[in-house]
C-alpha cells in the first residue's frame, strides 16, 4: 500500500524533483534521429501543419496573444489551487509614477481567451487560436519541464446545450486527428523518424474518467496511475481532473476558474462522475515515460464558477473583473484548452529532452548531464 502522503504529494508542482532521478532516467545510446538543422526545418514544417489543420478542425483564426497583464484584471492563470506556482510580477513606474502598472508574465492565456472571444465578436462554433509564449517560474526543471512555455492556446463559443461530454470527448477526437496528421506529415518529409524503434500515435485516443483509472490502482499516486494505463492503452484522455475522487484527493489540483471540475456526469457503465475537462497522455517511446500534450476543458459558467470558488475557498476572487464578467453572464461559454508546443515537437521528432526542440535556460548540471547522454540541448 502506498502511503497516502505519496498521493498528496503528488498532486502539484510539476517535475521529477531531483537532478539523480533525472540522470537515472534520461536514456542511455541516444542518438537523435535529426541533425541540429534538420530539427528547425521539422520543428516549423509540424508547427505550420498544427496551426492550419487545428484551425480548420476546430473553426479557429489565429490571433496575438499578450505576454504580460495587469495584476488588477485577474486574468493570469494560477494553475493550481495550493499557491505553489506564482507568475512573475514586476511594477512598471512609467511616467514617475504618475500612472504606475502592476504586471505579471502569463503562466497561461486561458481566461484571456475568453475574454477575446467576446472583443472579436465570435459567435458559437467560432474560435480563437493563440502561438502563446509564457514563463512559469515554479517549475523543476527536468528532460520535459521548462521555465518557457509554448503553446497552441485556443479557445471556442459554445451553447448551453454543448456543455456535455459527448462535445468535449468530439473536440478531442479532432485534436488529436490534427496531431496524428502532423506526426504523418513530418514522417513524410524526414523519413528517417519513420523507424520500428519507435511506434507512431495510435489512430484513436482512449478516453477514461480519472474515477475509472483511481478503480484500476487504487494504492497508486497519480503519476504512477498514468504511468499504468498508458501500458495498456499508449495514448489516453483522463476525464474529470480537479473533483475528489474517491480516495479523498483529486486526480491533480486544477485551478478553480476556468475548466469545470464539478459538473456531474456519469460514466459509460453508468456511475456517477464529475467534470468536463480532460488531459491527453501518451507513451513517449523515447524517454519511456508519461507524455502530457494538453489540457483542455468546457469552462466554468456563472454556477460553477461560484461552486469551485466555494469548494476551493477562494470566493475572494469574485471581486476581480474576469469573474464578474462571468457572474453577470457577459462573457460567451466557451471551450479552450492549450497543446504544449515544445511537448508536442519532443514526441513528434523523437526527442529526448525538450531542450532539443525550443531553447531556454536550463542549470549547468542538466546540460552537462544531458551531452554525456549525447543530447545536446539548444542554447
Amino acid at each position: 500500500m502506498v502511503l497516502t502522503a505519496d498521493k498528496k504529494a503528488d498532486l502539484a508542482g510539476p517535475g521529477i524533483g531531483s537532478y539523480e532521478e533525472i540522470e537515472k532516467i534520461l536514456p542511455a545510446g541516444y542518438s537523435s534521429l535529426l541533425d541540429i538543422r534538420e530539427t528547425q526545418k521539422a520543428i516549423f514544417a509540424a508547427k505550420q501543419y498544427i496551426e492550419e489543420n487545428l484551425c480548420r478542425e476546430l473553426h479557429l483564426m489565429m490571433v496575438t496573444v499578450p505576454l504580460i497583464v495587469d495584476v488588477e484584471s485577474g486574468v493570469n492563470d494560477l494553475l493550481d489551487r495550493d499557491g505553489s506556482r506564482t507568475p512573475i510580477q514586476f511594477h512598471i513606474s512609467n511616467d514617475r509614477e504618475k500612472h504606475p502598472i502592476d504586471a505579471q508574465v502569463v503562466q497561461a492565456a486561458t481566461k484571456w481567451k475568453r475574454v477575446a472571444l467576446q472583443r472579436f465578436g465570435m459567435r458559437p462554433g467560432e474560435g480563437l487560436c493563440t502561438d502563446m509564449r509564457a514563463v512559469r517560474k515554479d517549475y523543476f526543471l527536468d528532460h520535459d519541464h521548462s521555465a518557457y512555455v509554448d503553446q497552441w492556446d485556443w479557445e471556442k463559443v459554445i451553447t448551453p446545450a454543448e456543455r456535455n461530454l459527448d462535445f468535449l470527448k468530439d473536440t478531442v477526437s479532432r485534436i488529436w486527428k490534427v496531431l496524428v496528421g502532423a506526426e504523418r506529415h513530418v514522417q513524410e518529409l524526414f523519413p528517417q523518424l519513420k523507424t520500428d524503434r519507435f511506434p507512431c500515435l495510435p489512430e484513436r485516443l482512449t478516453f477514461l474518467h480519472a474515477e475509472e483509472i483511481l478503480e484500476m490502482y487504487p494504492d497508486l499516486p497519480r503519476k504512477q496511475r498514468e504511468t499504468q494505463v498508458l501500458q495498456k492503452y499508449p495514448a489516453v484522455f483522463i476525464i474529470g481532473i480537479g473533483w475528489t475522487l474517491a480516495d479523498g484527493y483529486p486526480h491533480e489540483m486544477r485551478a478553480a476558474d476556468y475548466d469545470d471540475w464539478v459538473t456531474e456526469t456519469r460514466s459509460p457503465d453508468g456511475k456517477p462522475t464529475h467534470g468536463l475537462n480532460g488531459d491527453i497522455l501518451v507513451w513517449n517511446p523515447v524517454t519511456r515515460r508519461r507524455h502530457e500534450l494538453s489540457s483542455m476543458g468546457i469552462r466554468v459558467n456563472t454556477k460553477t464558477l461560484r461552486r469551485q470558488l466555494e469548494l476551493t475557498r477562494q470566493l475572494d476572487f469574485l471581486q476581480f473583473p474576469y469573474h464578474q464578467s462571468i457572474i453577470r453572464n457577459e462573457l460567451p461559454l466557451s471551450i479552450g484548452g492549450g497543446i504544449g508546443q515544445s511537448r508536442t515537437l519532443m514526441l513528434l521528432l523523437r526527442k529526448a529532452h525538450l531542450g532539443e526542440v525550443s531553447v531556454s535556460v536550463w542549470p549547468k548540471i542538466l546540460k552537462d548531464m544531458c551531452a554525456q547522454k549525447n543530447i545536446h540541448v539548444l542554447e
